[in-house]
């Protein structure tokens, strides 16, 4: 008798951070493929959770999250957003930004629902939405300006439509929506039977003086936007994997009663040490942000010495680069043949849109320490301006 699985994930393959992280292990090359940063933060906040992973509490916490990072949650959003959330029922902890986005999608949208995913979407957006038995819609934006159109928006949504995905700043891409974007977005939301997911993990790493501008704070959007944020993005503390989403309390209870079917709940020692954190070190995130911003200049002009074309870059850990000026294959064979013959890995970004095109298109991570991206533009540049400069056409 022939075995049957979940078609969703049956049918995926091995994401392409994995495949591409692989690569580099095997080609001992610089990784700048997967966004992780490569010094942890604060020593405070470790030996914060530390302290409770010797003393206590080491049991269940409550589903939603310990009340103290809760707190902590919301004091972070009134104090940078003069967004007002009850901790109680306003703020959910979860198992990292993903699985804040997962309870969100499957408390939100349902069998039948339509999900709108705004391309290029960060890859676990779509498998999830169909897993929950949602149909996935997309709308593309544009190289290099990445407009966000709201006229495009609105013919993407119907009456069927339950959520509408926005993330930014936007991985891969490095784009943050500007107040008349987003105002255009609300217009849409407004005169429709959606409310929007806002991935907003990368919210302080946002760059040249610009303001991180919630849609939530937008008129008539309170009660139409949940916002999911990330303290491994903030505190550069990715493998702990605690996450948050704050909105109206008619939102999260439909996803609370997802979450706690999913991880249920997250180890206490974290959430104080996030807790501590919020309270003690966010110095530390906005200086983050400048040395960020630095790593970003510095990779785009050594980039652009060698022969690639970079497109703005407003926040997040990444940076664009159009590779047609060095090569006629697609990003996917350009980068395996990067990551063996530099020794630098990417990320093609083909595989953020549902349809593989553009595949011009390569993604760099620069929350790396200098050296290391100094290090990694060397090899670009050696293996580049070598002889026969005009490799893989």
């Amino acid at each position: 008798m022939a075995l049957s699985f979940n078609p969703v994930f049956a049918s995926l393959p091995t994401t392409i951070f994995t495949h591409m992280s692989a690569l580099a292990v095997k080609h001992n090359a610089i990784n700048l493929g997967q966004g992780f940063p490569d010094e942890d933060g604060p020593l405070s906040i470790r030996e914060a959770a530390a302290k409770v992973l010797r003393e206590g509490p080491n049991q269940y916490p409550p589903s939603r999250g310990l009340l103290p990072l809760r707190a902590a949650i919301a004091k972070h959003a009134k104090r940078f957003y003069d967004l007002d959330f009850n901790a109680e029922t306003g703020v959910l902890v979860t198992s990292g930004g993903t699985e804040a986005l997962t309870a969100s999608i499957m408390g939100l949208a349902g069998p039948g629902g339509e999900v709108v995913l705004i391309e290029p979407a960060y890859d676990s957006y779509g498998p999830i939405a169909e897993a929950a038995g949602a149909k996935v819609k997309t709308l593309k934006l544009a190289p290099p300006a990445w407009k966000l159109d709201a006229n495009a928006l609105a013919a993407a949504i119907t009456p069927n439509t339950r959520v509408v995905m926005l993330n930014s700043p936007l991985n891969p891409i490095g784009r943050a929506f500007t107040r008349e974007e987003l105002e255009g977005m609300a217009r849409v939301i407004a005169k429709s039977n959606a409310v929007v997911v806002c991935d907003e993990v990368y919210e302080h790493l946002i760059f040249d003086g610009r303001q991180q501008i919630p849609l939530m704070t937008l008129p008539g959007m309170r009660e139409r936007v949940v916002r999911v944020g990330s303290a491994g993005k903030m505190f550069s503390l990715t493998g702990w994997k605690i996450g948050w989403v704050t909105g109206d309390a008619k939102l999260i209870d439909p996803i609370a009663k997802a979450h706690q079917f999913i991880t249920f709940t997250t180890s206490p020692a974290l959430q104080l040490g996030v807790a501590h954190a919020l309270e003690h070190e966010i110095g530390f995130t906005l200086t983050l942000t400048k040395t960020l911003q630095g790593n970003r200049d510095v990779l785009a002009e050594g980039l652009r010495r060698i022969g690639f074309k970079t497109l703005p870059c407003e926040g997040s850990y990444f940076l664009t680069a159009d590779i047609s000026g060095l090569t006629n294959e697609p990003d996917i064979a350009f980068c395996e043949r990067l990551v063996a013959e530099a020794g630098v890995a990417l990320i093609p970004l083909s595989f953020f849109f549902s349809g593989g095109k553009p595949d011009h298109l390569v993604r760099f991570a620069f929350c790396k320490k200098r050296a290391l991206l100094e290090d990694a533009l060397g090899r670009l540049e050696k293996y580049f301006h070598a002889e026969p400069r005009s490799r893989g056409e």
